[in-house]
């Protein structure tokens, strides 16, 4: 399967933790403790997401083109300062 970046938006929520939703693949909902582990969990339900779109010979909602392998990307991270 080719690699395609999803756009993600993260919330904390109130009670703990962190939650991952994306526009461009409806049903994409994630919760993990972690950012990093909410990522992790995202990436696995977009996958299966992704998989059954293709078993049920469904069209995707976006362009699967794959990324160039080349591609500079620039990212945001949490890092706890003491």
């Amino acid at each position: 399967m080719p690699e395609v970046l999803l756009n993600l938006k993260i919330e904390k929520l109130e009670e703990g933790g962190y939650l991952a939703t994306s526009e461009e693949l409806q049903g994409l909902v994630a919760q993990g403790r972690t950012i990093a582990e909410t990522l992790e969990i995202a990436q696995d339900v977009a996958r299966k997401l992704i998989e059954s779109y293709q078993e049920h010979g469904d069209p995707l909602p976006f362009d699967l083109s794959e990324t160039e392998a080349n591609t500079k990307y620039s990212v945001k991270i949490p890092v706890g300062v003491v």
